[in-house]
């Protein structure tokens, strides 16, 4: 079953809360991509929980918009091995001005359609979401 949001339009597909659960609960992925298509949110990639931040990268294309989750684990200064989940705005300069006018009505909603998110970024070029940002974002 598909839920429609009736501010936007924009339905969220079903597996999209069930794997981000999954990744949430289980840590059974490192990330998940979604895309819109045809006016829902689906999920466009899965990473398994031994991939990087630079695979993780590498999926976001470079010229259309896209939503993420990121399980980020880190060391904090005491030592303790801690994780958050990241949820980011992939939206490249030179993607079309109405794909971005879509992500950008539609991502709260979708955001909140997902229990658990701890820290968002947005970014527009690669170099917003580094992973020393990440990093400092998580501490």
């Amino acid at each position: 079953m598909v839920q429609a949001n009736a501010a936007s339009g924009m339905a969220v597909h079903d597996d999209c809360k069930l794997k981000f659960q999954e990744l949430k609960a289980k840590r059974s992925y490192r990330f998940i991509v979604f895309k819109i298509e045809e006016q829902q949110v689906v999920i466009d990639k899965i990473g398994d929980p031994t991939e990087s931040y630079e695979a993780f990268q590498a999926c976001l294309p470079a010229d259309e918009c896209r939503y993420a989750v990121f399980d980020f684990d880190f060391t904090t200064s005491e030592n303790c091995q801690k994780s958050k989940i990241y949820f980011i705005a992939w939206s490249p300069e030179i993607s079309r001005v109405r794909m971005k006018m879509v992500y950008a009505s539609s991502k709260d909603r979708f955001k909140r359609e997902l229990d658990g998110i701890q820290v968002e970024l947005q970014a527009t070029d690669p170099s917003e979401m580094s992973f020393d940002i990440v990093k400092a974002r998580a501490i």
